[in-house]
């Protein structure tokens, strides 16, 4: 792939995502994570090509279809950083790597910080006897997240809801000013309405999951680097100098998170949702599992309407109603992330500059200084 000349640059192409002790930065092209390593406090940084395995759903670039785009690039670049920065924390305990040019590649890629020769970016020799995580593991971590996010947060609020609403429907019991018979006679009215409690329960679940969770240690560090990650693209979208005087005073909340992305799927669900009949076991299994399936069916199309919402939203976010439309996206933020310190602010520059430097082809020691652009501002485009 050739270099691109210097010149205007779409700084919303930038996103990325906080990983053990480190932050990951994507770009059009490419991707790179900084890491700290434990023993030596050194940045540790690798950048690579964005993965052909994601690249190959490069035809889902188009409107209602880049949300799933998205959750691609979040699984595939995701999956492979996080396997990259657990084995850089694991390194200087000697455990065994599974793979050697994971490292050595990142030394050759070169490294930002203090550490600047390649014994320092490689591990410790490898112990016998001793493993380190790898990606059957973080794929086998992955799946198991993915089966307990979707019963968590999508088929047990189902569940309560059926409980609540429909044990006694057909005993005449009035819910929301319907008598409810059976279920399949009842209608759009009741199934928006029993739709639109089931979404409350899920945004319950959402919130009371994200409030236990960041009580957490070592989920508090993954906040600080998600903020510390937020206010380094924000730095860089208010064109700032890339140092970490200017990004400690940016904000911490950014209108293209990934947690603006996942409120706005949840709202969108249950009108997309209403579109399908609603059953309950009594309608029958059979009835009430296909309910479920397409359900199941239908969130590639929940995650599309979603982006391009938030999209549009991004692209006009100085307008009073686009502020109030991601407004409680960006409430949730203050549980996703956190203030970093100056160290984190530094891991994430180390990050974004590497990636920027790569993919507008500039010297290291530019910093590719812009006039900002005027009011009409392009699309957003990467989560963050």
């Amino acid at each position: 792939m050739s270099q691109q000349e210097p010149g205007p640059e779409d700084r919303t192409q930038y996103g990325g995502q906080a990983v053990v002790e480190g932050v990951m930065m994507r770009s059009k092209h490419y991707f790179a994570v900084s890491c700290r390593r434990p023993s030596t406090n050194a940045i540790v940084t690798r950048i690579e090509p964005i993965p052909a395995s994601v690249q190959q759903f490069s035809w889902l670039n188009k409107p209602f279809l880049r949300g799933s785009l998205a959750l691609v690039d979040a699984f595939g670049l995701g999956y492979r950083t996080l396997i990259y920065a657990a084995n850089i924390q694991l390194a200087d305990t000697g455990a065994r790597m599974p793979d050697e040019t994971l490292i050595e590649k990142a030394a050759s890629a070169g490294e930002a910080g203090p550490a600047k020769s390649k014994s320092q970016g490689l591990p410790p020799k490898r112990q016998p006897g001793q493993y380190a995580i790898t990606g059957i593991t973080i794929g086998l971590v992955s799946v198991l997240a993915l089966l307990f996010g979707y019963a968590f947060f999508w088929l047990f609020p189902a569940f309560i809801t059926d409980a609540i609403l429909f044990h006694h429907a057909h005993h005449g019991i009035t819910f929301f000013g319907t008598n409810h018979g059976a279920i399949h006679t009842a209608g759009t009215r009741r199934t928006i309405w029993a739709n639109l409690f089931e979404g409350a329960i899920r945004i319950v679940f959402f919130l009371g999951y994200l409030t236990v969770i960041a009580q957490m240690k070592n989920v508090q560090r993954v906040f600080e680097y998600h903020g510390a990650e937020h206010k380094s693209i924000n730095t860089l979208e208010a064109f700032e100098p890339l140092d970490v005087e200017h990004a400690l005073k940016a904000s911490r909340i950014h209108p293209r998170c990934g947690t603006n992305f996942i409120f706005i799927v949840l709202i969108t669900s249950v009108f997309v949702f209403s579109v399908i009949p609603r059953f309950t076991p009594s309608d029958g299994i059979a009835l009430y599992a296909l309910m479920h399936l397409l359900r199941l069916a239908l969130l590639p199309v929940i995650a599309g309407i979603s982006y391009e919402i938030l999209r549009f939203a991004g692209s006009h976010r100085k307008q009073k109603w686009a502020q109030a439309l991601i407004a409680p996206g960006l409430w949730t933020q203050l549980l996703t992330t956190r203030e970093p310190d100056a160290e984190q602010i530094e891991c994430a520059l180390a990050a974004l500059t590497a990636v920027r430097t790569k993919e507008l082809g500039l010297d290291a020691t530019e910093n590719a200084a812009q006039t900002p652009p005027d009011e009409s501002e392009p699309p957003a485009t990467e989560l963050v």
